[in-house]
């Protein structure tokens, strides 16, 4: 009877995740609202569509993405899809721990392997044996630890701080970072070979100003949540407010909305929002760049088409400047300070044609 029970939950297992492709739309919105993940823009659908096809897999996937556009949130989708979801999810945010400590939080320690050592302690990785870890902002582990880690993902197994004892894991790893490995490869501040055992499926983030329909969406439910929490009854959103907001570039993403509708909900009047105080002057108005022609007039505010536009003119100057070369430290992502993936998907969706060399 046992056999018989685990069987059937094997195979209910299996059927949940081969839904015939028809009902795409509905297992999405599912996942956008079991994972507080909002919107339902064309960009977000096919990040979704990626989280769908990986999270029944094994494979390692890295995610990219600009600071504050939910690479956390997507992580965990693809850990609560998975068959790993009734185990562990691990988070370590890599930048926010001391360099001296970070080999020691990820592997663990004896008691006793260094000063201050005085019990013994499992890691992160131990912690999440049969789970999965997120290594968030991956880019900034050191030289050295990068080795240690390439050995996890291809061995499963690692020796504590201060132990000659291997211990062996089975975790699922997902890696973050807003950061260009590929130019941190060539500057050797990272391993390629730990690139590439990252970077087996890649899931890129768009940016807020590249979900401008989703904007009303999560500003609306960003002002719901602070008004309820703050015992602050408002009027919806207005046309003028979802104007402004639009109009605003988002250089912190969904992270800065949230804390933009916060200080609005806070400062809020008469039943209304206060989105002149809340948003930040300096950024308010978009500002031209000189060959626009449209002079300094600080009033006027581009629209998408014509930011778009700008856009596009100023990538055609950086691939022109570097003799089209799109990566690598002296190409144009580098000079445009964003990943070359990203350049290689703005090259493509604006119909830039690259010579062939």
């Amino acid at each position: 009877m046992r056999n018989v029970n685990e069987r059937l939950l094997a195979e209910n297992k299996i059927r949940s995740l081969t839904l015939e492709s028809e009902y795409l739309k509905e297992e999405l919105k599912s996942l956008t609202e079991s994972e507080g993940i909002i919107g339902d823009s064309e960009p977000l659908l096919r990040v979704l569509e990626d989280v769908k096809s990986v999270a029944g897999t094994e494979a390692t996937v890295m995610i990219l993405g600009e600071t504050g556009t939910g690479k956390e949130l997507i992580a965990r989708s693809i850990h609560s899809s998975s068959r790993r979801s009734d185990k562990p999810f691990i988070k370590v945010n890599c930048p926010a721990i001391p360099a001296n400590l970070i080999e020691s939080e990820l592997f663990g320690h004896e008691r006793g392997a260094f000063t201050g050592a005085t019990n013994k302690r499992e890691g992160r990785f131990s912690i999440a044996d049969g789970g999965t870890i997120f290594l968030d902002e991956i880019g900034e582990l050191s030289i050295d630890l990068q080795s240690k880690l390439l050995r996890v993902l291809q061995e499963g197994e690692f020796e504590p701080v201060g132990s000659s004892k291997t211990v062996k894991v089975d975790v699922r790893v997902i890696a973050a970072t807003n950061r260009d490995l590929l130019k941190e490869i060539d500057e050797g501040r990272f391993r390629e070979d730990l690139y590439y055992r990252l970077n087996v499926f890649q899931i890129e983030l768009p940016p807020l100003r590249e979900r401008a329909g989703d904007i009303g969406k999560l500003a609306g439910a960003f002002m719901d949540k602070y008004a309820k929490r703050n015992g602050i009854a408002l009027s919806p959103l207005s046309e003028a407010d979802l104007a402004r907001l639009k109009s605003y570039p988002w250089p912190g993403n969904i992270r800065e909305l949230q804390n933009v509708m916060e200080r609005a909900v806070i400062t809020a009047t008469d039943g209304r929002l206060n989105l002149e105080r809340a948003l930040p002057v300096s950024r308010d108005i978009v500002r031209p760049a000189p060959e626009t022609g449209l002079g300094d007039d600080e009033s006027i505010v581009l629209s998408e088409r014509e930011l778009k536009e700008l856009e596009r003119k100023n990538i055609l100057r950086a691939l022109e400047k570097t003799g089209w070369k799109v990566a690598g430290k002296d190409g144009a992502a580098a000079i445009l300070g964003i990943p070359t993936s990203t350049l290689n998907s703005k090259i493509k969706s604006f119909g830039i044609d690259v010579p062939s060399k």
